[in-house]
């Protein structure tokens, strides 16, 4: 068999597993893409603008456990051409999804010293798992 021959099939299996990585991935910045229906296995990667020089730090009251699972701690980054010494940047959660069910994740910006005061702002997303 020529080697030609083997370079069809090999770009094809290639080709599926770029497509199949990019559906286990969901990635999430506004509001607005909820509700979100993914489903068993699938990572949700959701990133908030994030200032956490303010004071103010995402906090989650909702973790939407019964079907999610977090894959690591919050990550903080600020864009590297700010230039500016506290410049906002950007909090990343990494999650998975492990069973099927409804949930609820939710989480609320403020000042954790200051719990009795409203949130600046909050996330709220209604989450599907099949």
């Amino acid at each position: 068999m020529s080697p030609t021959r083997l370079l069809v099939p090999l770009a094809l299996v290639l080709l599926a597993g770029c497509a199949s990585q990019s559906k286990q991935n969901l990635t999430v910045e506004k509001q607005s893409a909820c509700p979100l229906k993914m489903h068993n296995g699938q990572n949700l990667i959701l990133t908030l603008p994030s200032n956490p020089t303010t004071g103010y730090r995402w906090a989650i009251q909702d973790s939407a456990g019964g079907v999610l699972h977090a894959l690591g701690p919050e990550v903080y980054r600020n864009p590297e051409d700010a230039g500016v010494v506290g410049a906002a940047g950007v909090s990343t959660w990494r999650f998975q999804a492990f069973a099927p069910g409804t949930g609820r994740l939710r989480l609320t910006s403020q000042q954790p010293w200051a719990p009795e005061v409203l949130p600046v702002d909050t996330f709220d997303c209604a989450i599907s798992v099949n």
